[in-house]
């Protein structure tokens, strides 16, 4: 009778053991301290190459990191860790977390699945997924920003530009198309921009169908070159375009990053991202205890999170000028791109404010003249068409 109970009471507390570690509870989470903290941040490239998506992300780590004046040993980075590749992505993740990470930044949108299979697998570390849409309530948030807000003002440099050109051909090397609403809505805001200034332009889309390919971005410029756009912009993660552009003796809007260094004489602006004000923001959360009312996170430039790179001399004269009375109505709230009011300037480059159906490509009506935005569901994730302007190349 004494080995029964004693065989049932190792049975119940292996029973409670298993339970506690795997219920999805989230003790060790509450528990992580300044002195404790350690984050593992899993980047799709090498943020030296100086430039970029992950620059940008990284420069948000650092600045995290001399904001809460965490240490070097706080930080685990993992580089070149292909966002289609899940046995890879899994084993960096589980690196971070053998190395003692308990929270876990993942900057591509191909690491989604894995990283929500993995929070389920160790509730007691904190995931958090930069783009795509997927989270749970305890341990898996995910976070962006409104970077379409700072395309529609690289569009406006773009579109001056290409008045003074005489053009109305503009490039766009993308990721991806409309399959995927972060790349759409990018593009769909930066054409409006450029129509605000060149209202007969068209923007030709090359789509790469991959985040990360230099070789194919040079390619896709130099086709959209070669076809007469005169001005390139990108949703992708090297500066190559803007080097084919520099080279052609065209211009360009880089992505992530100011990349007038790397093509001083064809950069514009750049739409950019301010990611340390998130990092600090989630770190302070994770620190101070309030990981669990956190929550997603979704800013714009109202914030500080997305902006635009500091105008190159390449820009036309009235480019900041154009964009200040744009960018107010983005810090005011009293606007926002895909609505059913459209901006223009007048002769004395003041802002013009009209009522006009926002319309597809396909000439379907999206938002009625005068209508609200849309939803911020939408735009992130069932915009999957191109307004009037957008053509797939």
């Amino acid at each position: 009778m004494f080995k029964k109970l004693l065989s049932l009471m190792i049975a119940a507390i292996l029973m409670f053991t298993f339970v506690s570690c795997t219920s999805g509870t989230n003790e060790g989470i509450e528990n992580i301290t300044k002195d404790n903290i350690k984050i593992g941040v899993i980047h799709i490239g090498d943020p030296a190459d100086g430039t970029g998506y992950s620059y940008a992300h990284d420069q948000g780590i650092i600045a995290m990191q001399k904001n809460l004046g965490l240490k070097d040993s706080q930080i685990v980075r993992k580089l070149n860790i292909e966002d289609d590749n899940p046995a890879k992505i899994k084993e960096s993740i589980e690196a971070c977390i053998a190395e003692g990470c308990n929270v876990i930044f993942g900057t591509s949108y191909g690491y989604m699945d894995s990283m929500e299979s993995l929070a389920e697998k160790y509730p007691n570390v904190i995931f958090s997924h930069g783009t795509g849409y997927k989270s749970n309530e305890t341990n898996f948030n995910n976070y962006f920003g409104r970077i379409y807000q700072a395309r529609y003002l690289a569009g406006i440099a773009a579109g001056l530009k290409t008045l003074k050109q005489g053009s109305t051909k503009i490039g766009y090397v993308s990721a991806f198309g409309t399959e995927l609403a972060e790349t759409s809505s990018g593009i769909n805001a930066f054409a409006l921009g450029v129509q605000s200034v060149n209202p007969e332009a068209v923007v030709y889309v090359k789509n790469l169908k991959s985040w990360f390919d230099p070789n194919s971005e040079t390619a896709n410029a130099e086709a959209l070159l070669n076809m007469g756009c005169t001005v390139i912009a990108q949703h992708c993660d090297t500066a190559n375009p803007q080097k084919a552009a520099e080279k052609a003796g065209m211009y360009g809007c880089g992505y992530n990053s100011d990349m007038t260094k790397d093509a001083p004489n064809a950069h514009l602006t750049a739409p950019i991202w301010n990611w340390g004000v998130y990092y600090t923001a989630a770190a302070e959360a994770v620190i101070e205890g309030k990981w669990a009312e956190f929550g997603n996170y979704y800013a714009g430039i109202k914030e500080g999170l997305v902006d635009i790179s500091p105008l190159s001399e390449n820009c036309e004269p009235e480019t900041q000028e154009y964009i200040d009375q744009v960018k107010e109505l983005f810090n005011e709230g009293s606007w926002d791109v895909f609505s059913g009011v459209k901006l223009s300037f007048d002769e004395n480059g003041k802002l013009v404010m009209t009522d006009a159906a926002l319309i597809s490509s396909e000439g379907k009506t999206i938002v009625e003249a005068g209508g609200k935005s849309v939803d911020d569901s939408v735009i992130t994730s069932t915009m999957n068409y191109f307004v009037e302007g957008v053509t797939l190349s």
